[in-house]
C-alpha cells in the first residue's frame, strides 16, 4: 500500500505515520517529493488494512498497490526522481545527461586525456571500467585495483564525476571509495546479494537491464536497491538478446516510455553496447533523446582503434563532437537541455 500525505503535512506527521506502520509490523519507506511525501509499505504478506492510517493527521489517501514492485512505482513520486551527481542533475524530464568515456581504464594518460576532452565538451560524468566481466576468459579483464586508483586520481584532479562497474559484494566498499556512481552491469542485474549490498551504499546506482530481462524483472531489480534505502537509482537500457544478428544486441527503446509510465526512476540508454558498431551509435543516440530518455551512456576514447576492449563500438573524439552537434538542435526542439 502507498500512503500519500497532504502537501502541507509536517515532519512530525510523517514520523507519526511511519511509527504506525512499524506498530502494525511493517516497514515504512518515506519518499519526499516536490509537492508531497509518499510512504510505501513493505513486509506485508497480503493486502494492508488502510483504516489505521486514513484517520492520521496529514494523510490524504491510501492507495492499494497490486504490482510486485512498490517503491519504484510512479505513484511514489509522480514528478519523477531527480538528484545530483557532483552538481550535475539527473532526471526531471528536461535534463538529458550524458555519461561518456572508454570501455576500460587502460592508463592514467588515457583517462586524463578523455576527462579533459569531455569537460571541454560540457560533459561532467566520466565512465571507465576497472573490472571487466568478459565473455571470454582470455579477453582483457581490466586493471582492477590499479584501474580504480587511476579513476579516482583523474576524477579528483580533473574535477569530474566518475562511474565504474562493481562486480561483487566484496568490492563495493573499494569501488564506492574510488567512484561517484556504482554501475551494476547487465550480467549482474539479478545478482540479488549485490543489489542488497549497493542498496546500503551512499553512492547512486546505475542499473543496467539484463540482456534477457523483462520490464518487471528490471524494475524488481531496482526495487531491491530502493528497499535497502538507496533511492539514487538510474535505470539503463543497453540492448536485449534476440534472433537478430545485424547488431550486437537489439536496442529496445520501447522500454523507455514503458518505464516512465510505471516508475519514477530516470532511465538512460547505452547505444554503444546495444549496437556494437560505432557508425550506428549516433542515430540510436538521437532516437534515445527523441523517445524521452533521461540520458545517454556512450563509449568514447582518444584511440578507439587500439582499445583493449570494445573498440569497435567506441567513438573517437571527432565522432563524439559530431554526435553532440547532432543532439543539441534536437534537444532544443524538444525543449530539453543537454548536461
Amino acid at each position: 500500500m502507498l500512503i500519500v500525505l497532504k502537501p502541507d503535512a509536517t515532519h512530525a506527521q510523517v514520523e507519526k505515520v511511519c511509527a504506525e506502520v512499524k506498530k502494525q509490523g511493517f516497514q515504512p519507506h518515506p519518499m519526499p517529493g516536490a509537492g508531497r511525501t509518499a510512504i510505501g509499505i513493505t513486509g506485508n504478506k497480503g493486502p494492508v488494512n488502510p483504516l489505521p492510517y486514513e484517520a492520521l493527521p496529514g494523510v490524504e489517501q491510501c492507495i492499494p498497490v497490486t504490482k510486485a514492485y512498490k517503491l519504484v512505482l510512479r505513484e511514489m513520486k509522480p514528478e519523477g526522481t531527480r538528484f545530483k551527481i557532483k552538481g550535475t542533475e539527473v532526471g526531471g524530464g528536461k535534463n538529458f545527461t550524458i555519461i561518456a568515456g572508454p570501455c576500460s581504464v587502460e592508463s592514467a594518460k588515457q583517462m586524463t586525456a578523455v576527462a579533459k576532452f569531455l569537460k571541454d565538451q560540457g560533459v561532467h560524468i566520466l565512465r571507465g571500467g576497472a573490472f571487466k566481466p568478459r565473455t571470454s576468459p582470455y579477453s582483457f579483464q581490466g586493471l582492477e585495483d590499479e584501474g580504480l586508483a587511476i579513476l579516482k586520481e583523474v576524477g579528483e584532479k580533473e574535477k569530474i564525476a566518475t562511474i565504474t562497474e562493481v562486480m561483487d559484494t566484496a568490492a563495493v566498499e573499494a569501488v564506492e571509495a574510488s567512484a561517484d556512481v556504482l554501475q551494476i552491469g547487465a550480467r549482474n542485474m539479478q545478482n540479488f546479494s549485490l543489489l542488497k549490498r549497493v542498496g546500503k551504499a551512499k553512492a547512486p546506482v546505475f542499473l543496467k537491464r539484463g540482456m534477457s530481462a523483462t520490464l518487471e524483472e528490471f524494475l524488481l531489480a531496482a526495487e531491491y536497491v530502493l528497499h535497502g534505502g538507496n533511492h539514487g537509482v538510474i535505470l539503463c537500457e543497453r540492448g536485449v538478446r534476440t534472433f537478430a544478428d545485424h547488431t550486437r544486441n537489439t536496442l529496445d527503446l520501447s522500454v523507455v516510455p514503458s518505464v516512465q509510465k510505471l516508475s519514477h526512476l530516470p532511465i538512460f540508454v547505452d547505444p554503444s553496447h546495444a549496437i556494437g558498431k560505432r557508425e550506428f551509435v549516433e542515430p540510436m543516440a538521437k532516437a534515445a533523446l527523441a523517445c524521452g530518455a533521461d540520458g545517454l551512456m556512450v563509449e568514447v576514447s582518444d584511440d578507439p582503434d587500439h582499445a583493449l576492449s570494445d573498440g569497435a563500438q567506441t567513438l573517437s573524439f571527432k565522432g563524439f563532437e559530431r554526435l553532440l552537434q547532432e543532439l543539441k538542435p534536437l534537444a532544443t526542439a524538444l525543449g530539453r537541455k543537454i548536461n
